[in-house]
Formats: C-alpha cells, structure tokens, sequence
C-alpha cells in the first residue's frame, strides 16, 4: 500500500471508530432503556421499526445530498443530527413521554444514519482509487469492520457497566459528547478526493439526475438488484437479533437488572466483527466466487439462530451467538465489495444508499412482527423464526451469482467502474 493510500485508510479507521464507539454505548442497553420508560415489547421494536423507516424515508435523499454536495459534508451534518437526536431520546426517558413521541424521535434518528450510511464508503472506495490502491477492497474494509468491531467492543460494554453504576441515560450523554467530538475531527481530517461533486444551479433537477442514473446503476442491473433484494431478509433479521440479545440473555441469567449483562450481548457481536473483519479476506481467497462465501454466510447463520429454539443454557447461548455473529461478520466485507466493484463512482453514494434503504425495509416489517412472537411466544421462538425468515435471501444470492458478474471474481479494486 503507498503512502497516500495508508493515508486514507488511516483517515476512514478513525472514523469508523469514533462513529462506532458513539453509537454503541447505547447498543447494549437501548431496549432495556426503552422498557423502562414504559414501552411494551411490541412498542419498543415498534419505536425501532420507526427508526428504520426513518433511514427508509431519507436513504436516498441523504445518499443524493452526498454524490450533490459531497461525502464530506453528508458525514458532518450526520454527526449533528445524531447528537440532536440522542439527546431528545434522553429527554423522552426523562419525562416517560408516549410513544408516539418516541416513534418520532426514532425517524430523526434514522435520518442521522443516513447520512452516514453510503457516504463514508463512497468516500473510501474513490478515494483509494485516485491514491492508486491495487490491493483488495475486502482488505481495508475488513480492517474497517475489525476497528468497528474493537470499539463496539469497548462502547457496548463500558455502556452496560456506566448505566449499571448510574442509570440507563448516561450513556445516551456519552453518545451525544462524542459525536460531536468526531464532527470535530472529520472536520479537519475528511476531505473528498478522487470525486467532484455535482453541485448545480438547479438542484432539483440535478438531484433527479443523480437518482435516476443511481437507479440504472443499481435496481436495473440485475446482479446488483438481487443482492440489494436480499438485503431486507438479511438485515432485517439482524436488527431484530441485535436488539432482542439484551432481553434474551438476561432472561437466561436470572437478572433483570444486569446491564452489564445485556453490555455482553453487544460485546460478542463486537468481538465477532472484530474475527470476521480479519477472516472476510483470508476466506475470500479460499473461494473462487464472492458469492460463494456470501450463500454459505447465510445458510450457516440462520441455522444458528434456529438452533437457539433449543439452547436454555447461558453459557452455551453465548457460544452460539458468537458463532452466528462471526459467521454472519465474515461475508460483510465481502459483500461490500462485490457491490462496490459494480457501482459507478458518480452514483456510488446513492446506491449504496438505496442498498441501505433495502436493509431498513426489511426491518420496518420485521422487527414489530418478531417483537410480537417474543411477546407471545418467548424469545427462543422469535429467534428461531428469525433464522427462517433470513434463509429467504438466500434464493436472490443464488441468482446475483447466475449473471456472473466480473465483480463475483475480481481480485482487486481496479476492476470497479
């Protein structure tokens, strides 16, 4: 790797760092913080169901302000409206507001991540391109998903233990202090290079531009649009998973207290990014195709959670959550790629984008649906639906594969348009 290119590595690592580390103090307690003030099960996957169609509804909005006005600019007004956001979320639990309150801070919310979602990516993949990279992308976004993983990792868990020692709203604090911190640092370190933005006179009429050529890009080519289809099945499963492992693993303790506990439950989908980010571009050269790893992703991680119907032991609940989430790690980088080596640079953000937009879909539907199951059924039961429902991917990963796109074999980043 030359110089320059180390350079924006170093610059995307420490983003994704302090992006991750804001976010996840409150991953491991944010479904206990919203039984406490008072939701049920069904409203808080309900308030989370919110937060998706939030990203669902500005996705591609977002994705076009950052190909119009630039990646840069998406990331910083990202960070402000997450910390605005978080902090009226602190404010609701304060008050126990209804949760019509709730589902509407939720949607403000999903609009702060999508500001995020596409826009750092596109940022890296064209910026590594104009730096001259000829390595994989696997490698440096399997870096990225270690690094996120690490401070996931150390956010979850420190979350858990400082809302154990003060109450479950500090970590929301936490969160708002240090996004803006990062608004800070991508201020000074986040420029965009290798990619002009389109800024015109006539913005409305660029904005229908950059979307309909991010729609020829992505639904209207085919590998593209099946993987894009997969996604609802796939992230929206792995939404509900994330948030139901907190309620779940206390359940199994005996502590409905322990929120260091429930810190745990994120800590090992942390921890299991941190292996599959390192194993994504060691498994990729064990494999012809990209989305051979992808179907065996799938298939073994959903089996996992149906697995869990049958498991009433804590420790061996752990076990098997940690291979789930190290199984499902491992094709991320890997799926990130082949979409990456398939998306014209002009459109990447947008497309990546609506590719986000898909995933949240999916967990506008599901996540209400199987917090309902919990309800009435347990969570084993949910989760092993949860399994079910991921399996239905796996038909539209078998059918990006039949169009035998060159990015299903490419074994470096100058095979992307």
């Amino acid at each position: 790797m030359n110089p320059a290119a180390r350079k924006i590595q170093g610059v995307y690592l420490v983003l994704t760092l302090g992006n991750t580390l804001a976010a996840s103090f409150i991953w491991g307690i944010n479904t206990l913080f919203l039984l406490d003030a008072g939701l049920s099960n069904l409203e808080a996957f309900a308030a989370n169901a919110f937060f998706t169609a939030g990203m669902v509804l500005f996705e591609v909005p977002t994705g076009v302000v950052a190909d119009s006005w630039g990646r840069r600019a998406s990331f910083l007004l990202g960070t402000v409206t997450l910390a605005g956001s978080t902090f009226l979320y602190y404010l609701l639990w304060q008050y126990s507001a209804p949760f019509w309150w709730w589902a509407a801070v939720s949607v403000l919310l999903g609009l702060g991540f999508t500001f995020f979602s596409g826009a750092v990516e596109a940022w890296l993949v064209d910026a590594l391109q104009f730096s001259g990279y000829d390595g994989t992308l696997e490698t440096v976004l399997g870096r990225g998903q270690m690094v996120s993983g690490i401070a996931m990792l150390a956010g979850s868990v420190a979350g858990g233990v400082i809302a154990q020692a003060t109450n479950l709203g500090v970590p929301f604090l936490l969160r708002v202090g240090v996004l803006l911190a990062m608004f800070v640092v991508a201020f000074l370190l986040m420029h965009d290079v290798g990619f002009t933005p389109e800024r015109s006179a006539r913005p409305l009429a660029a904005t229908r531009a950059v979307l309909k050529a991010s729609v020829d890009g992505g639904l209207r080519h085919p590998p593209v649009r099946y993987i894009m289809l997969a996604a609802p099945f796939t992230q929206g499963v792995g939404i509900y998973v994330f948030y139901a492992l907190q309620p779940y693993l206390l359940q199994l303790f005996g502590d409905p207290r322990a929120y260091a506990v429930a810190g745990l439950a994120a800590a090992i989908v942390a921890g299991a990014d941190v292996v599959g980010g390192w194993m994504a571009p060691r498994v990729r050269k064990l494999v012809h195709r990209r989305t051979t790893v992808l179907i065996a992703s799938n298939v073994a991680s959903a089996l996992i959670l149906v697995a869990l119907l049958f498991t009433t032991t804590f420790w061996l609940a752990l076990v098997l959550l940690m291979l789930w989430g190290m199984v499902g790690s491992a094709g991320v980088p890997v799926r990130q790629a082949y979409l990456n080596d398939m998306i014209p640079s002009k459109q990447r953000a947008t497309v990546l984008s609506f590719d986000s937009l898909m995933g949240s879909s999916g967990g506008v539907v599901v996540q209400p649906l199987l917090g309902r199951a919990a309800d009435l059924y347990g969570y084993p039961a949910s989760l092993a639906v949860s399994g079910a429902v991921q399996l239905l991917a796996a038909p539209f990963i078998l059918m990006s594969r039949r169009r035998r796109s060159p990015a299903d074999t490419a074994t470096d980043l100058t095979a992307a348009p």
